[in-house]
């Protein structure tokens, strides 16, 4: 084994104590892999991290459960190993067995919603959190995952410049330094500010095959994509190169939906507009803002909106396994360089 892989391996031991029923655990057992998650990043093969919000509050059991059986099959079969994460019991995993992903599907709402801010709390009450974006970013850096997928990040909220509401995945790809493949950011959100807020943070944003930066339900959002790349291997360049620079911060790849599946835009902003007035008027706001506009837009829309959710989020794991795979590629050949 080359030296760097060697490396690797026994660092990776150093933090991965066995224990019964084959799971691992590393920081001293607050954070438990899957075996197959263990095993593949033992070896550098590619892993891609996946949220796990989207399957409790994102849509309804059982639709939620198949989807999420659907995208891991989608990673598998393009050459990656799946890691959806999500706190049981207290303990934060990298990598859900089937029994433990049906029983989030089943919980559904009743799982606690966890972003960064709520990581220590869900893991000292020993509670259920379905991780967000930023949390599951966080946990997946943590055990040297560098790809992670979902169907698309959190932003400036509209009228975010009075309200201040801004998700902290925007800050977290500020300070985690991994890959978000995303089918940019929701449309409910302001994306020019989120844009600029991005900037602000240092995080290089990327279009997959385009100019423009995708909206979420739409391939076009008006605005121009600060940078482009071709080909699953470009952004493993991309990956790589943010990597070897140590910068510390994230990237986001934006990949548009699939034509074929891409939602009127006019019907969506329209729905939209009427769902943040109606979420105004009922005082809803914060981490109960989105799921609430995203179920209400979709029931406007008479179940266009989640049909073409999930058409994403599967797109988006397949662009994502093949990055994976090239991102791995690209890792393991430095380990084939002779040694000197």
């Amino acid at each position: 084994m080359a030296s760097s892989a060697l490396e690797r391996l026994v660092n990776l031991q150093r933090h991965f104590s066995p224990r019964k029923g084959g799971d691992n655990n590393v920081g001293n057992g607050l954070v438990k892999l899957s075996p197959d998650v263990s095993e593949a990043l033992a070896h550098g093969r590619a892993v891609v991290a996946l949220e796990s919000t989207i399957i409790s509050h994102g849509m309804p059991y059982p639709q939620n459960l198949q989807t999420a059986r659907e995208v891991e099959a989608i990673v598998r079969k393009n050459g990656a190993v799946p890691a959806t994460i999500a706190i049981l019991d207290g303990v934060p995993c990298i990598g859900l067995s089937a029994e433990e992903l049906e029983r989030l599907a089943t919980l559904g709402t009743k799982a606690q919603k966890t972003a960064r801010r709520d990581i220590a709390h869900v893991v000292a009450t020993r509670g259920v959190g379905a991780t967000t974006v930023s949390a599951s970013m966080i946990l997946a850096s943590m055990v040297g995952i560098h790809v992670f997928v979902t169907g698309g990040i959190g932003g400036v909220h509209r009228h975010g410049e009075n309200t201040m509401d801004v998700s902290s995945d925007l800050t977290e790809l500020g300070r985690t330094p991994i890959a978000v493949i995303s089918a940019g950011v929701k449309s409910i959100l302001d994306i020019p500010r989120t844009l600029e807020y991005l900037e602000t943070q240092g995080v290089c944003v990327a279009a997959y095959k385009t100019n423009e930066f995708p909206a979420f339900f739409s391939k076009t959002s008006g605005c121009k994509a600060p940078c482009r790349v071709e080909t699953p291997e470009d952004c493993a360049q991309l990956i790589d190169a943010n990597l070897k620079l140590k910068l510390g911060t994230g990237l986001l790849v934006a990949v548009p939906i699939p034509k074929e599946h891409s939602a009127s835009g006019s019907l969506i902003e329209s729905a939209i507009q009427r769902a943040i007035r109606e979420a105004r008027d009922k005082g809803i706001r914060g981490n109960a803002e989105t799921p609430f506009l995203l179920a209400r837009v979709n029931e406007l829309t008479g179940g266009a909106s989640l049909s073409s959710n999930i058409a994403l989020v599967k797109n988006n794991a397949l662009v994502g396994a093949k990055i994976a795979v090239s991102l791995s590629q690209i890792r393991q050949s430095y380990d084939q360089r002779p040694y000197h």
